[in-house]
C-alpha cells in the first residue's frame, strides 16, 4: 500500500498514525519531498473525478490568484494546477492493493480495515 500526500500535513499525519496503530504497512510518498507523478495523478483524477482530487478548501488554493483559479474548468487544466501547485491535491491518497481511498475519515478507514479493504 501507498500513503501519497504532504508530511506537514495535520490529515496525512491521523492517516499514517491510524495506519501506524492497525499495523498496516505502507510506503509514503511525499509530494514535496518527491515530487508528483503526472500519470498516478491523472489515474486518481480519472477514479475519484478532478473536482475531488482538487482540494479547493485549502489555503494553497485559496492564495492562488483568480486568473489561475478561473483556469481551472476540466481535468487536464485541474491537473497543471496540481503539478505546479501539490499542496491543492487533496490528501492523503491511498493506494491500495484492494481499493483506493482519498481523505482521511477514520470510521470509513476502520471499517475498511475490518473488511480487508484496507491493505
Amino acid at each position: 500500500m501507498k500513503v501519497y500526500g504532504i508530511k506537514n500535513c495535520d490529515t496525512v499525519k491521523k492517516a499514517r498514525k491510524f495506519l501506524e496503530e492497525a499495523d498496516v504497512p505502507y510506503t509514503f510518498h511525499d509530494y514535496k519531498k518527491d515530487g508528483v507523478d503526472k500519470d498516478k495523478l491523472a489515474i486518481f483524477v480519472k477514479e475519484f473525478g478532478w473536482d475531488t482530487v482538487l482540494n479547493k478548501r485549502g489555503t494553497t488554493w485559496r492564495r492562488l490568484d483568480e486568473d489561475t483559479q478561473a483556469s481551472v474548468v476540466d481535468a487536464a487544466s485541474a491537473l497543471e494546477v496540481m503539478i505546479e501547485h501539490p499542496s491543492t491535491i487533496k490528501r492523503p491518497i491511498v493506494e491500495g492493493a484492494v481499493k483506493n481511498f482519498i481523505g482521511f475519515d477514520p470510521v470509513s478507514w476502520e471499517m475498511a480495515l475490518e473488511l480487508g479493504e484496507l491493505k
